[in-house]
Formats: C-alpha cells, sequence, structure tokens
C-alpha cells in the first residue's frame, strides 16, 4: 500500500481498535510500500485490509433509531 493508503489504514485500525504498527516495508524509502506488523514482527497486512474492510461494509448508514 502506498503511504497515502497507510495513513487512512491507520486511521480505520485505530477507529475499530485493530491493533498492528503501520510502518513503510523498506524503512530507507518512506514514499515505497507500506505494511502493517502485528505485535509479534509478523506482517499482517491482508488481514488487517480484510478486517477494515468488513468493519467498513457493516457500520450502519446515517439516520434515526425510533423506539417503539
Amino acid at each position: 500500500m502506498t503511504a497515502n493508503e497507510a495513513f487512512e489504514i491507520h486511521d480505520a485500525m485505530r477507529q475499530y481498535g485493530i491493533t498492528g504498527t503501520v510502518t513503510p516495508a523498506d524503512p530507507e524509502d518512506p514514499e515505497g510500500a507500506w505494511v502493517v506488523v502485528g505485535a509479534d514482527g509478523r506482517d499482517v497486512t491482508a488481514h488487517v485490509l480484510a478486517r477494515v474492510s468488513a468493519m467498513d461494509r457493516t457500520r450502519p448508514g446515517r439516520g434515526f433509531v425510533v423506539a417503539r
């Protein structure tokens, strides 16, 4: 993912309580690809992207809930 996508994913991770660290794949090239790294140091980018996508689909739209 690009740097701009990484910042968007980081925001979504914070919003949904998903753990992980968003970091450049190559620390020498922050304009290159970015990955999400888990607490154990493994690349969990695909897992996090899938969770964010699933959460975005289940997020309620605007509106009101009226109890009867």
